[in-house]
């Protein structure tokens, strides 16, 4: 029978495990009241709780992996544990991967609850609340883990903070579990595994990698069909992150690229300009941290039929940030005897998000190589039209 120890002054004569790679230059936290069970925190204390084994590390290692693999961040959600325990984002809904794990996390947690009911509610309707909830487990540099070691599990504190307190769980020769309170940061999470707490904000789009599992392109409408011979296509070929965008806490940055343009325009007349429609072509690149400054290749369409005729086309790159949804008026033109037309845009993003860059791109810049790079902000882009 496993025994469980939590962190007492009299533990200190009996283990000690550094874990800062230099002195914690801050005092020990203050004791706070018990945390609510939907908050983060009070979800970070649960977790620390749990008498979790080799198992559970599989079960979110395996479900991170497959996020990752799809597309997303390293995160494993409330609703993935507690419906489809090992699934990543991205992954077929039903339980395609339960059966892989004979007491999965979400046993856990159900025992818990049990244990220390709600003050409202019933543990079944804590549970559902949880499921529907946008809280996950990150668990940042997830690729570099030894198949061994356990946690420190923390929370998301919010306000861009870059350090705060976390869990450390450890298990004895005697297989003792002890849960100590020690100081976290993203050197600490780069040498042993760090799970965070913390909000989803992907889990609701559609990345580029699944695009292509599914065989779909990136999201836009067109106008009248293309001349029959080949057209050229506008393409995105790479993507370079030069900076993090969000506290580490919050995990990767996501990327929305879009281009508006007038697809496959061949009018001779102004008559011509009522047959086309502008298009805006969508989609979104996950970047984690750790690829910070290293070129990500890629192969996004951005326009479908890229006529000798388009002049500019309008490109927005934005890093997600939620809010109220508003739009970048703005347009794209194309030329007819030499002369510019344009064609109205509205271009949605979240008020919210970061504006990596905005503007019009003209179309001799992307035919003055076979290859062309970009800096947008801090991303650089290649393009190619191919």
């Amino acid at each position: 029978m496993k025994r469980f120890i939590y962190l007492a002054p009299l533990f200190a004569l009996l283990y000690c495990t550094p874990v800062d790679p230099v002195p914690n230059p801050n005092p020990d936290p203050e004791p706070e009241p018990e945390a609510p069970a939907l908050s983060l925190k009070g979800l970070a204390k649960m977790f620390a709780e749990l008498p979790i084994d080799a198992s559970h590390l599989r079960e979110v290692y395996d479900a991170v992996g497959h996020s990752s693999g799809n597309g997303y961040d390293e995160e494993y959600t409330m609703n993935c544990i507690l419906s489809n325990p090992g699934a990543g984002v991205g992954d077929n809904e039903g339980p395609t991967r339960a059966a892989a794990y004979a007491n999965p996390l979400r046993n856990l947690i159900r025992d818990y609850y049990g244990q220390n009911p709600p003050t409202r509610g019933s543990v079944d309707e804590l549970l559902e609340r949880l499921a529907e909830s946008d809280y996950q487990l990150y668990w940042p540099y997830s690729e570099d883990w030894d198949g061994k070691t356990f946690p420190i599990i923390t929370w998301d504190p919010g306000f861009g903070a870059e350090s705060g307190y976390g869990y450390e769980v450890t298990m004895t020769s005697d297989s003792i579990r002890i849960v100590n309170t020690v100081y976290v940061d993203e050197t600490v999470a780069r040498k042993r595994p760090v799970w965070v707490l913390n909000s989803n904000s992907d889990a609701g789009f559609t990345p580029l990698e699944m695009f292509a599992k599914t065989g779909g392109g990136a999201s836009g409408s067109g106008g009248i069909p293309s001349p029959s011979s080949r057209p050229r296509r506008l393409m995105l070929k790479s993507l370079t992150m030069l900076r993090n965008y969000d506290s580490w806490f919050g995990g990767a940055s996501e990327f929305w690229v879009k281009c508006g343009s007038v697809d496959g325009f061949h009018g001779s007349s102004e008559d011509d300009l009522r047959l086309y429609t502008p298009t805006v072509t969508d989609f979104i690149i996950v970047v984690k941290r750790r690829h910070v400054g290293k070129e990500l290749p890629f192969e996004a369409i951005l326009v479908s039929d890229f006529s000798n005729q388009l002049d500019k086309l309008a490109f927005l790159v934005t890093e997600d940030d939620g809010g109220t949804r508003t739009s970048w008026k703005c347009d794209a033109t194309v030329k007819i005897n030499s002369k510019a037309y344009g064609f109205e845009l509205n271009i949605p993003y979240n008020e919210k998000d970061d504006i990596v860059w905005r503007g019009q791109l003209s179309a001799r810049f992307f035919e003055e190589a076979d290859t062309v790079i970009g800096r947008f902000g801090d991303v650089k882009i290649s393009f190619e039209l191919d």
